[in-house]
């Protein structure tokens, strides 16, 4: 086993359009929900959202790339560029060893509604010629890698919200077997669109209050479901010799990973939460780090069962003791659930909060439930010293993924 390391970050999010922003904007509480402003909200239970603001295409593609490519394949690009840049890594590998390990829970889906309205309006000979690779799911993945010329294995990632966390697991133990010695890694997601609002609420899955502020409140009692997010993130993996020898900035070492399903229910999560537990356990373990000193960025939707089912997991994975000392908090607080991005931009949060020392918050806590008993970090960042990052997500489908980073040692 090779050791993989993190040696870029980029992100475009709800609370900011790169790293600093985000991770300034989540260490001072400020969530990036609002009304909706993609489309008429009038006949929706939801109206609320968490939207990308003021993000510009062109400062890292063209108009051409803009108009052949769904909002979260430029998502993804502008997230990828900032990481490579961040990493300094462009001429400094082989080709034919830079990976790209790139999810999307969903795809182009603006692009498929916005083509399909063409179609009944227009007729077929309006529909764009760009429309399959707009709505495809591994289209990011694809041009991800012809922007840096990316010749390894090269690939896309679908298991819901859990999309980018086993993108990044996945291209962990590609680096760590041989397969590479660098991947692109992370993932996208832009559906704020009539059709996933109008689905999502109707399956009971989102907040339908109009009061920002008490929307995405995860572990609150008063909780009552997620609010979308959109947005891209993305982390550059390198194995640890590679990195070590061109003189790379390491934020982190990637430790561990655990994968499992429930086997139980196409969107609820077994509520006991048992193979939740298992992805957690086994990524801890795969760390061998033994410390208290722990920080889990929890997937804490904000929908009733899914945080009541995550706190038992983490219990259940560390056992009681453990799980009372280490410090949860669910970023989804600020940036809604960026669906098959989540797993990557809180995955970029746990590093950043190892590297700096301090957790970032969960807001809105001011009503805790009693099922949800943990430390949570409520409304405030805190600074401590971490040994270890959990990054955990638990997808529709059952899916569940556990990601673990340390402090580097040579």
């Amino acid at each position: 086993m090779r050791r993989v390391v993190v040696t870029g970050l980029g992100a475009v999010t709800p609370v900011g359009n790169n790293v600093h922003d985000t991770w300034s904007n989540l260490l001072a509480g400020k969530h990036g929900i609002g009304p909706i402003t993609k489309f008429d909200t009038t006949d929706y239970k939801a109206t609320l959202a968490a939207e990308v603001k003021g993000f510009d295409p062109l400062l890292t593609m063209d108009r051409s790339f803009v108009r052949r490519n769904d909002p979260f394949c430029q998502f993804a690009v502008a997230a990828s560029v900032e990481a490579m840049e961040d990493a300094g890594l462009a001429g400094k590998i082989d080709p034919e060893r830079l990976g790209v390990y790139f999810s999307s829970g969903i795809g182009g889906l603006s692009s498929l509604c916005d083509e399909y309205s063409k179609l009944k309006d227009k007729g077929p000979r309006r529909v764009s010629p760009y429309t399959i690779t707009m709505m495809m799911p591994n289209d990011a993945a694809g041009e991800i890698s012809i922007r840096h010329g990316a010749k390894g294995p090269s690939m896309g990632f679908t298991s819901a919200c859990a999309s980018s966390t086993h993108a990044l697991g996945e291209a962990y133990r590609a680096i760590a077997h041989g397969y590479a010695d660098a991947i692109i890694s992370g993932g996208s997601e832009a559906t704020i669109t009539e059709i996933a609002t109008a689905g999502f609420a109707n399956c009971m899955a989102l907040a339908t209050t109009t009061d920002p502020d008490r929307a995405s409140i995860p572990f609150d009692a008063e909780r009552s479901g997620f609010v979308m997010g959109e947005g891209g993130a993305c982390l550059i993996l390198e194995e640890y010799e590679h990195a070590k020898a061109r003189g790379a900035k390491i934020y982190a070492e990637m430790c561990g990973y655990g994968a499992t399903s429930d086997a139980h229910h196409i969107t609820a999560p077994d509520p006991e939460g048992i193979e939740g537990a298992r992805a957690i356990r086994m990524a801890y373990e795969q760390s061998g780090v033994k410390s208290e000193k722990i920080y889990i960025n929890a997937h804490g939707t904000s929908t009733p069962m899914n945080d009541k089912t995550e706190t038992a997991a983490i219990k259940a994975a560390l056992g009681d003791e453990l799980a009372h000392k280490v410090v949860v908090s669910s970023t989804k607080s600020m940036t809604g659930h960026m669906l098959g991005a989540a797993g990557a931009t809180e995955a970029v949060a746990a590093v950043m909060a190892l590297h700096e020392g301090v957790v970032p918050p969960t807001i809105g806590l001011q009503n805790p439930d009693p099922d949800c008993d943990l430390d949570y970090c409520p409304n405030v960042k805190r600074e401590m010293e971490l040994d270890l990052v959990l990054s955990t997500s638990l997808g529709f489908g059952g899916h569940n993924g556990c990601i673990a980073f340390k402090k580097v040692e040579d």
